[in-house]
């Protein structure tokens, strides 16, 4: 963890989570689905994974819910529209058609496709990474979330979480992230924007 003082007021960032998390929670309930499924994309660092381990624990439905968190697919640090293509080829798809989906975990350590998870199409289900809201995936989804956070916030979260691993290519990955926003427009296909500080 990084030794400089933080630029974004961390019980600030929980403040919005939380309001983020109440707010997504009604959503689902006006679904009224037993296996919804939810978005949450962002930039890097913008809080899309805490935002999504915290639904996760305060699941409003019976039953259990599907996590899948794009960092374990992404095809390596140049595959953020890869790795948004398999989500939706994989996991988004077989879903909406009722049918299992299967995607494999990508070794960030090895450069290489790793085991295989399955995801049942009769629970609900919950993915968030960057990129992960186009046109093509918000017609698959229930709820979808985009979390606006100034740069300077996401970057000193992002590196402080992955340290020296991210530093090297948080450009690389930046301009990915870009493209992203520029070409689809996530915001606009989101049904809930929160304002991440």
């Amino acid at each position: 963890m990084s030794s400089a003082p933080s630029r974004s007021n961390p019980d600030a960032v929980g403040n919005s989570l939380g309001i983020a998390v109440d707010q997504i929670i009604a959503a689902i309930a006006q679904v009224a689905a037993s296996n919804p499924v939810i978005l949450i994309d962002g930039r890097s660092g913008a809080g899309k994974t805490t935002l999504a381990r915290t639904l996760v624990a305060r699941w409003p439905l019976r039953g259990r819910v599907q996590l899948v968190a794009l960092d374990s697919i992404y095809p390596g640090w140049d595959g953020l529209d890869h790795g948004v293509e398999l989500a939706k080829d994989l996991i988004l798809t077989p879903h909406a058609k009722g049918l299992v989906g299967v995607w494999q975990r990508w070794d960030w350590a090895v450069g290489e496709p790793a085991e295989a998870h399955a995801v049942d199409p009769s629970l609900p289900l919950i993915v968030e990474g960057a990129g992960v809201l186009t046109p093509a995936t918000a017609r698959l989804a229930d709820v979808r979330v985009w979390l606006e956070s100034p740069a300077a916030s996401r970057k000193q979260r992002a590196l402080a979480r992955d340290g020296e691993t991210y530093r090297p290519h948080w450009d690389r990955w930046a301009r990915q992230e870009h493209v992203h926003v520029t070409r689809d427009d996530p915001m606009s296909l989101a049904t809930l924007v929160f304002p991440v500080p």
